[in-house]
């Protein structure tokens, strides 16, 4: 009698644990299901050197912070979907620079559109937010304007996520070639070619389209609101003054390597294999300066996150969490 009650009593025990410990994982997946699902983005204005900027911004003020910053001919739209992928467990700030998205688009007569011109504004709109300890995502013209803040400020920088950002002379391909004809001669013939070669509908559905594999990922949604930004009336000549400007980027390419050689600063590099703007080949120099650098290749091109969007977050989130 007395060795039977024990074996129920055992039982009864190991039932109780058992549920007990069913119950506590339920509740945890439920408390963190419940955290992701109540991530709220929110848009912020704010006037910095006489500029109105615009930003996304979500998750925990006090978490690490991710900024994203966009490529060209896009804004921080193109971070829709990666913000709420990330903002369960860090703060992130995605900007729009002069001339694309929400912010200010001054003429180029009143304003000097520059990538040193952009990063600088970068840097005071983090000094606002307080925000002095960040990794940067990098994409097209955002590699630019980031990288120049992470040589100014190489102390703030935890990390490089880069996807398609290029700082290599191996990732200029034929693309370039038009463009540098404009770079040597700014006449309104090349400058009508610009225009006409890609600031149209055309062109930009071609960036969104050229490579991918599977065009059902790619949202009509992006290309469109991204042309209807172009076609505003005077952008076409401030994204000629991008484009005019992008050329005092590659000289900077060997100070922007030596950044990565002395500082070594935790590299995750994303690159979509069949871009045609940024070739594949300038993904892997990112080892030959920084050999640690982690370079994940994909199967898509220039706009990676509209195909690979949960699996470049799972990447993030796993490159963070080793660094």
């Amino acid at each position: 009698m007395k060795a039977n009650f024990s074996k129920f009593t055992y039982a009864l025990l190991a039932l109780l644990l058992f549920g007990a410990l069913s119950f506590s994982a339920v509740a945890a997946n439920s408390i963190k299901q419940t955290t992701a699902e109540s991530i709220q983005v929110s848009y912020h204005r704010t006037t910095i050197d006489g500029v109105e900027i615009f930003y996304r911004a979500a998750g925990p003020q006090d978490a690490p912070a991710i900024v994203l910053l966009h490529g060209f001919p896009t804004s921080s739209q193109m971070y829709r979907e990666l913000i709420p992928r990330l903002a369960d467990k860090y703060r992130v700030i995605a900007p729009d620079f002069p001339g694309f998205g929400q912010s200010a688009a001054p003429s180029p007569e009143q304003y000097k559109y520059s990538f040193e011109g952009a990063a600088n504004l970068v840097d005071k709109l983090l000094v606002s937010l307080k925000v002095d300890r960040y990794a940067l995502y990098l994409m097209d013209y955002g590699a630019p304007v980031g990288f120049q803040l992470a040589v100014k400020h190489p102390e703030r920088v935890s990390a490089l996520l880069v996807q398609n950002g290029n700082a290599y002379l191996e990732g200029i391909g034929a693309f370039w070639d038009p463009i540098k004809k404009f770079w040597n001669d700014d006449s309104p013939a090349n400058r009508e070619v610009q225009k006409n070669s890609l600031l149209t509908i055309e062109a930009t559905r071609w960036q969104y389209y050229e490579g991918v594999k599977d065009p059902t990922l790619v949202s009509p949604d992006a290309y469109t609101l991204d042309q209807a930004y172009l076609d505003r009336p005077g952008n076409a000549d401030i994204q000629l003054a991008w484009f005019y400007d992008y050329q005092n980027n590659l000289p900077k390419y060997p100070q922007w390597q030596a950044y990565f050689r002395k500082h070594q600063p935790p590299t995750l590099v994303m690159w979509g294999k069949n871009d045609q703007i940024f070739l594949v080949q300038g993904a892997e120099p990112y080892r030959r300066d920084n050999p640690k650098a982690e370079i994940h290749i994909l199967d898509t091109g220039h706009f990676a996150l509209e195909t690979h969007g949960p699996q470049i977050a799972r990447l993030i989130k796993e490159f963070l969490a080793r660094h």
